[in-house]
């Protein structure tokens, strides 16, 4: 076998090869097994190979052999990944030594200059190919990734192996580590604790942990493993191991530790059991606490952090509780928490698990029972207010210019979120007073920020950008902690209160920021951060004290707030709200973040219908209804803003269209008529200029936004009416003069787009109304909501002709271009579907000649084997729709053939193997590759297979005969399934579906499994599922 052939080689020769080179031979040798898993058992005869090295007296075979379970661990838990690689030439041709337009591998290596292919190496994969000289026609290359293996495979394979030997290979790491405990190289050390690592970060259920995050659930170690838990040797060996000097070894050691710490409760079937496990952690995290060991590393440190944070986690705070060092524990804990929570330079991405572990803890206290004190009264504030006072230290030291930091919180959006999470729970645990300290914090603040107001501009910049820096924070703090409504360790009533204490202080700010020399400071960083901060606090406060139920819940808030700033109901706050709302648009004319996330707000604001009817009661709403040129909002005239023009106009039209009324509707369009009229006086001339360029695209985005907020027949209706007829001559003005201005054309297709589509049925117009078939004359090929077999009836040349130059226009477009430009693809598959599915009877793509069509359907091939699923399900439904009409009009047909039907018939008898490669194509997918459009595939296979029995024959010998191919690259096919009677013969597309489910590896059966495969293709009403 080829995997003794490599561990002999590894045995004679192992000791005297490069590390790279023995890795790449263990990778080799553990891939192989994983293949042959269940096909032979000396596949599984690798664990007492690499006991066998274990056995060697020669230290380097034991190094070999422990990197032999390394690597088999880790590849028997990862799915493995198969690349596919698409060659092809500028005319969308493939390249004729490659014509399977794919090649398969499990890992990929590109080699390739800009302008040709000099080389793809796949190792480790079913085939190694070069491609050297390549001729440089053939130069575009796509890559993509699949599954190579299926998942049920995968966890068939992976469940076996984890059943058989996993445990056992743990128990060698466990025995290694007691081992090399002495002095030893570090090489050996690593090893070992890498391999105790895989073995515990095993996907043992299932359920594999994302990757890119550092959050996992918990451990479900089987029951087999409880003997090994529960040796008190177990646990210890890894805080052993966390002392040695090497930082790898200790990091390992706290990462085997966090997932020790996570193992399932349930796996200690005894509470005793449990505790002394839970005791022997926090021992061991308490020396660490009390000796700091190791925390100068700061991946130590981090690791350290996420243990800390898992106690909590998988542990009830009754049994933290019952350990005997509790107190002493918590305490160092809480002393660890304030000093990390004061070099926050050092500790910002850690402190995120500190606090979780707090909050936790916190949030058991109602349901402790007993009178056993938990200690958190006193230590929880503390660490509360050693947050807010570092959050603010660290504005002053970390200021260095008034400029965006990528690393500041303040313009990380996720990084403040995380630092964020657990202050809610921490503050309401002792909210009176936390919210006092917050209270002292914030009046010293706005005092000085007031005092600044008054002050002349030329003041000292900078003290004034860290006061805004500061007060920043402490909005964010506000908002974080009115997001969330708890009722833990004081009355509803008592927290509301304090909720208008905090809520007074921010709304107070808001009436100072837009005063005095703070209105002449929205190019300012610090600035732009502080409305950003009181935008999210606007937001958090609105979902839960704004809004009918809201008020009517919160009595006592708005109570306060009448007495301290008179805002007596929501209607007033929203009018508050809606005031900054409007002064930002205003003033924030060059910042697109602030002018987004206000115009979120806005839109999160009249999306709701209550506070949809509640905002159109206001004056600052209606003055923005009715005021919304560029003269009173600023940004409008900005090029930066350009893509908040539709968001907005989209927020104000829906607010117009809450109230029923053309008369509204026609004055709130009256500024967008102003300026079309303006454009439409513009001589051809001026089009070209920047002005008028400017002016049309941005009405096209003001009618865009317009447009999708009418979801109703009689909201559409209002803006049809506007449109059509008298604005549509200045649309087509536009797109004839400047074709070639990408920059206006597409602003003007968008918004087209937008105008046609039918969403929620709007287009709907009355029965003695034409203007459904006037629009679809005008603009659009589909859309349901017009019959356009009138326009031949009628003699109308409309549609024939917008067909006709819309597919000169699409083939002048090279298939290179098509393939290799996704926007490209998808706007063409698109229109490929639409034309076969709905307009091949009409002489257009059928009346082409034989070569121009071939060219159309095998681009329709080439987007089957494509990357992207939602154009081979396009590519699909236009090959399905084809087919169809073949066999309808010509093959079962009975009436004599339309001029349509003759022309498809022409072309194909020009090219008869059109259909059956096809046909192929098809079949390699469906059954060779892991396709996530597998009914949607099916389709078009049940059309071209009724064309003709003998291409169905042919293909089905032909794919019989390269059963060897198939062998020899370990691609075969076991099918099981049972007869049954289908009376529905459109039960052979999900007959497939269930093929292909029940794929899995069977060298020895190839050429009887696919001989069975066929035969249920020729009897798709004999198939049922497996029982």
């Amino acid at each position: 076998m080829q995997g003794n052939y490599v561990m002999n080689y590894l045995a004679a020769r192992g000791p005297k090869l490069q590390n790279f080179v023995t890795i790449s031979l263990i990778q080799l040798a553990c891939r192989i097994t994983k293949f042959g898993w269940f096909d032979d058992d000396r596949f599984r005869e690798i664990f007492k190979e690499a006991t066998d090295f274990l056995a060697l007296a020669s230290q380097d075979h034991y190094l070999i052999g422990l990197k032999i379970l390394n690597f088999l661990v880790m590849e028997m838990n990862q799915k493995l990944q198969k690349f596919k690689f698409e060659i092809y030439g500028e005319s969308g041709s493939i390249h004729p030594d490659y014509s399977s337009h794919r090649f398969d591998g499990y890992q990929s290596k590109l080699v390739s200059s800009p302008d040709s292919l000099s080389s793809v190496c796949i190792e480790g994969g079913t085939k190694c190919c070069a491609l050297h000289n390549m001729n440089k026609e053939y130069k575009y290359l796509r890559v993509g990734a699949n599954s190579a293996m299926p998942l049920t495979l995968h966890r068939k394979i992976a469940t076996s192996f984890k059943d058989q030997f996993l445990l056992q290979i743990f128990q060698i790491s466990l025995t290694s580590l007691h081992q090399l405990k002495s002095e030893v190289p570090d090489e050996l050390r690593r090893v070992p604790i890498s391999l105790a690592l895989r073995c515990l970060s095993f996907d043992f259920v299932g359920s594999p942990v994302d990757e890119s995050s550092e959050e996992f659930g918990t451990v479900q170690l089987p029951a087999s493993w409880r003997p090994l838990l529960q040796d008190p040797s177990t646990v210890q060996i890894f805080f052993d191991y966390y002392k040695v000097n090497d930082t790898s070894v200790s990091k390992e050691a706290l990462e085997c530790l966090v997932r020790l710490a996570s193992v399932r409760r349930s796996l200690f079937v005894e509470d005793p059991a449990r505790s002394q496990f839970l005791s022997h952690l926090m021992s061991g995290t308490r020396e660490i606490l009390q000796t700091g060991q190791g925390l100068a590393d700061h991946g130590n440190y981090h690791e350290f952090c996420r243990l800390l944070g898992r106690f909590k986690v998988n542990y009830q705070l009754s049994e933290l509780l019952n350990v005997e060092f509790y107190g002493e524990w918590l305490g160092l804990v809480a002393e660890f928490t304030t000093k990390s929570l004061l070099s926050w330079q050092w500790a910002s991405n850690s402190v995120y698990y500190l606090l979780s572990l707090w909050s936790r803890l916190v949030t058991s206290v109602p349901y402790l029972k007993g009178d056993t004190p938990s200690l958190l009264d006193e230590t929880v504030p503390k660490i509360t207010e050693g947050f807010i006072t570092s959050r603010i230290n660290s504005v002053q030291a970390s200021f260095a210019d008034n400029s965006p930091d990528p690393d500041n919180p303040l313009e990380n959006a996720e990084s403040l979120q995380d630092q964020l999470e657990s202050l809610p729970y921490l503050c309401r645990f002792k909210y009176e007073s936390c919210s006092l300290f917050i209270i002292n914090i914030m009046e010293p603040l706005l005092q000085a920020y007031t005092a600044r107001s008054r002050l002349p501009a030329s003041g000292d910049a900078a003290e004034l950008s860290v006061i805004e820096g500061q007060i920043a924070w402490m909005v964010h703090i506000i908002a974080a902690i009115l997001k969330i409504r708890q009722t833990v360790g004081c009355s509803q009533d008592s927290q509301e209160l304090f909720d208008a204490e905090l809520a007074a202080r921010v709304l107070q700010l808001i009436n100072i920021t837009d005063t005095g020399v703070h209105a002449q400071r929205y190019q300012e960083i610090s600035k732009q951060r502080l409305d950003r901060a009181i935008l999210i606090f606007v937001q958090n406060f609105r979902r839960s004290y704004v809004g009918d139920q809201a008020m009517h819940a919160s009595k006592q808030l708005y109570a306060r707030l009448s007495e301290l700033l008179g805002l007596t109901d929501h209607l007033v706050l929203l009018n508050v709200i809606v005031g900054k709302i409007a002064t930002n648009l205003k003033c924030y004319a060059e910042c697109e973040d602030v002018i987004d996330h206000t115009l979120s707000l806005f839109q999160e604001l009249a999306s709701g219908y209550m506070t949809g009817k509640l905002l159109l009661k206001l004056e600052s709403t209606k003055f923005i209804i009715a005021n919304h040129s560029r003269e009173n909002f600023p940004f409008l005239e900005e090029y930066r803003c350009v893509r908040s023009r539709t968001n907005f106009y989209y927020i104000l039209g829906c607010l117009v269209f809450m109230e029923d009324g053309p008369v509204k509707f026609r004055s709130f369009m009256e500024p967008l008529l102003q300026v079309a009229v303006n454009l439409e006086a513009s001589a051809d001339a001026a089009f070209r200029t920047d002005v008028v360029k400017y002016a049309f695209t941005g009405l096209m985005r003001d009618l865009r936004g317009i447009a999708m907020a009418t979801n109703s027949r009689r909201t559409y209706g209002l803006l049809f009416d506007w449109l059509y007829p008298s604005r549509m001559p200045l649309l087509l003005r536009a797109i004839s003069l400047l074709t070639d201005e990408p920059e206006v054309t597409t602003p003007l297709l968008k918004f087209m787009s937008e105008f046609v589509l039918n969403k929620a049925q709007r287009l709907t117009f009355d029965s003695s109304s034409p203007n459904g078939i006037l629009l679809f004359r005008e603009i659009t090929l589909c859309g349901n909501y017009v019959n356009f077999g009138v326009f031949e009836l009628y003699g109308d040349r409309a549609l024939a002709d917008a067909l006709d130059i819309s597919l000169k226009m699409t083939l002048s477009i090279p298939l290179s271009d098509i393939l290799t430009f996704k926007k490209l693809s998808k706007a063409y598959y698109g229109y490929m579907e639409v034309l076969f599915n709905n307009h091949i009877t009409i002489n257009s793509v059928l009346n082409l000649d034989t070569s121009t069509f071939v060219h159309i359907v095998t681009s329709l091939e080439s987007g089957l084997k494509g990357l992207d699923t939602g154009i081979s399900t396009q590519c699909a439904s236009a090959i399905d729709s084809l087919a169809a009409f073949y066999f309808n009009n010509i093959t079962a047909g009975d009436n004599p053939p339309s001029p349509a039907a003759l022309n498809l018939a022409r072309h194909i008898g020009e090219l008869p193997s059109l259909f059956p490669q096809i046909l192929k194509s098809l079949f390699e997918i469906i059954i060779f590759e892991d396709a996530g459009n597998q009914w949607s595939l099916s389709r078009p296979i049940l059309s071209l297979i009724m064309i003709s029995e003998q291409m169905f024959s042919d293909l089905r010998a032909q794919i019989l005969a390269s059963q060897d191919i198939f062998c020899s690259l370990n691609t075969v096919i076991s099918l099981e399934l049972c007869y049954d009677s289908y009376t529905d013969p459109s039960n052979f597309l999900s007959c497939v579906t269930v093929i292909n489910r029940r794929v899995i590896i069977d060298v020895m059966g190839v050429a009887a499994n696919l001989e069975f495969y066929f035969k249920c293709l020729e009897q798709p009403s004999g198939l049922r599922s497996p029982a």
